[in-house]
């Protein structure tokens, strides 16, 4: 109990020193001893919409247009106040939770706070630094997804190289379903920040949605000058303050320091077997892993053990992370099997040094690795992970679309691989053709919008020749393949449960490409022929005779499918769960909704436009 106590009574003191500096409280007592208020200075209110959109994880549109593309932030509203589905708003890649549920999505890391709900992020410039007093989000359709709003201490238009870059959460929220898919102007109640910022950050979650997530433009509101609280009150220390959001990621693997001795004070508690205690603690998260190690020397043990660093999720704790913090985990982290650095190290934050070291370290014994959005990332990062971690079995780089397409070819090293996700890189046809030569193992492929790969026929023929056990592959928005490289795709990857050719103009269903690709998949589970206008009622008789596992078909913009073809399909597969016949003209609302009022288990999308 005295333990407890004491390492309460540490925390709360170092609250209390962040709280306020010692000047600032001296000034305030005496404002309230005298009685005084602080003079409020004048300041006139600055609107802002975005300049430029700097960084984003994801978006439905594709990199060579502007059409649902993260861009279409920029500037002024172009849909706002209409409702609907509109080309001209931004839009992220996925949405609902169908996408948790595909084989090729991989396992959630254990220790994630249950309050990091962020999925997706985007990451807006404006033109002058303001102090923020409301941010306005224009929301077009499917409103509700926005968890995080962030800013930033640092000048995205300065020349000058980052230095201390802060990061300050001004609104967070749980994700909300909003029963109606109508625009809506939303402005949660900002906290104050004590730098100006002309930087913000949007953090959101889609999963309660039942359609995209539409933005139109966001507007950033505030002053110039730093406003001034009317009465400065004394910092009063409460348990909410203990909260993990607040504190410095120094904690985070920081040096531990040397508690009392565990001999005594600890009642029982020292009996339990050691692996009991192991247990116990595996459910804390990663920060109140390492303050508990602040407390006493036998709990300093368990809380270093390496077998507690197995899985490492650093990305709730992206905005935080450093070189330093890196090194302080290092030592802990000798049998590491799954890390996420997903969306961290940006701005300066991580630097190849670090990163290399770590890797030498614990990278032999890693299997799974998350690097979406990792924009430190170059050429000696990919070199150093070919070299330290052979048996890694997944690797995602996802959007880290500033990495040099020649860095891509060490990772045909990794010939272990079975999940490798490329999606919005710069990788090229040399460096993927060289990956499928030597990792054949691979189940699960994203190449979605990998708009460098010149010819997709070459791609599908190297994996039928190389990679039989493929599960799922995710060509979204491929902009070349055609008929004969996607009949070679399915006669010898016959393992595919997941195919996404959505968005791929040059097939053709004249062909008979989508017949033969039902006949080919009997595993087939999901589907994604998005905006193939050709898709016909034959192509889905055709699913309905031969893919009875069917769990999701999108077919989105196709003139000439109709509702007797989809019945056929509903009645056919019963563990259909998703269909999306948005936009075509022969379903109109009214056949969609009795094919719902049939077939209650599915949910039907049919998207609008006002």
């Amino acid at each position: 109990m005295l333990t407890l106590l004491s390492m309460f009574y540490y925390i709360c003191l170092r609250r209390r020193s962040r709280s306020g500096t010692r000047g600032e409280a001296l000034t305030s007592r005496r404002a309230v001893e005298s009685g005084q208020r602080a003079i409020l200075p004048v300041s006139v209110e600055v609107e802002q919409y975005t300049k430029e959109v700097l960084d984003f994880s994801s978006h439905y549109g594709s990199e060579n247009s502007m059409s649902y593309t993260m861009w279409n932030l920029a500037g002024v509203p172009n849909v706002y106040p209409s409702s609907g589905d509109f080309t001209q708003t931004a839009v992220f890649r996925t949405y609902g939770t169908w996408w948790e549920q595909c084989a090729s999505a991989p396992p959630r890391f254990r220790r994630t706070p249950k309050d990091f709900y962020s999925l997706d992020y985007i990451e807006l410039g404006f033109e002058e630094p303001v102090y923020p007093t409301a941010v306005e989000v224009l929301e077009t359709y499917y409103p509700g997804a926005i968890v995080q709003i962030l800013a930033c201490s640092h000048n995205p238009f300065s020349q000058n190289q980052p230095t201390d870059v802060r990061w300050e959460v001004l609104w967070a929220g749980e994700p909300t379903k909003v029963l109606a898919p109508q625009a809506r102007q939303f402005s949660p109640t900002i906290k104050h920040i004590s730098f100006p910022t002309n930087l913000l950050r949007l953090e959101v979650n889609s999963s309660l949605l039942d359609y995209y997530t539409e933005l139109d433009a966001v507007i950033l509101r505030g002053v110039k000058e730093r406003p001034m609280l009317a009465l400065y009150k004394m910092p009063v220390i409460d348990m909410i303050d203990l909260s993990d959001s607040e504190e410095d990621l120094s904690d985070l693997g920081g040096p531990f320091r040397q508690g009392p001795d565990c001999r005594t004070g600890n009642g029982y508690f020292d009996k339990l077997p050691y692996e009991l205690i192991q247990l116990i603690l595996s459910h804390l998260t990663l920060p109140d892993l390492c303050r508990l190690a602040q407390s006493c020397k036998m709990l300093h043990q368990h809380c270093c053990d390496p077998l507690q660093y197995t899985q490492l999720s650093l990305q709730p704790y992206w905005a935080r992370l450093s070189d330093t913090s890196l090194g302080y985990l290092q030592s802990r982290c000798t049998r590491l099997q799954r890390l996420n650095l997903s969306w961290t190290g940006n701005r300066g934050a991580l630097t190849l040094n670090s990163f290399s070291s770590f890797m030498k370290v614990c990278g032999l014994s890693l299997v799974r690795l998350e690097l979406s959005c990792c924009h430190f990332l170059n050429e000696a990062c990919l070199e150093v992970l070919a070299q330290a971690c052979p048996g890694l079995q997944e690797l995602n780089l996802a959007s880290c679309d500033r990495l040099h397409p020649q860095a891509f070819t060490h990772i045909s090293k990794l010939t272990r691989l079975r999940r490798l996700v490329l999606y919005r890189t710069k990788i090229e046809q040399t460096a993927i053709l060289s990956i499928l030569t030597f990792c054949i193992e691979l189940k699960h492929l994203n190449l979605g919008s990998c708009i460098r790969i010149e010819d997709y026929d070459v791609v599908a023929s190297m994996l039928a020749a190389r990679c039989h056990s493929l599960c799922s592959l995710d060509l979204w928005r491929c902009r070349n393949l055609t008929d004969r490289g996607l009949n070679e795709l399915v006669s010898g990857c016959r393992m595919l449960e997941e195919l996404d050719l959505g968005w791929s103009p040059t097939l053709q269903s004249s062909t008979g490409c989508f017949q033969h690709l039902a006949r080919s998949l009997p595993r087939l589970r999901k589907l994604f022929l998005t905006a193939n206008r050709t898709v016909r009622d034959s192509d889905i008789e055709e699913l309905a005779s031969c893919c009875p596992l069917l769990q999701h078909l999108d077919i989105l913009g196709t003139r000439l499918v109709s509702a007797a073809s989809l019945k056929k399909l509903l009645q056919s597969c019963p563990q259909l769960r998703l269909l999306d016949v948005s936009f075509c003209s022969q379903i109109d609302t009214r056949l969609a909704q009795e094919l719902s009022s049939l077939f209650p288990s599915v949910a039907i999308k049919r998207s609008f436009t006002h």
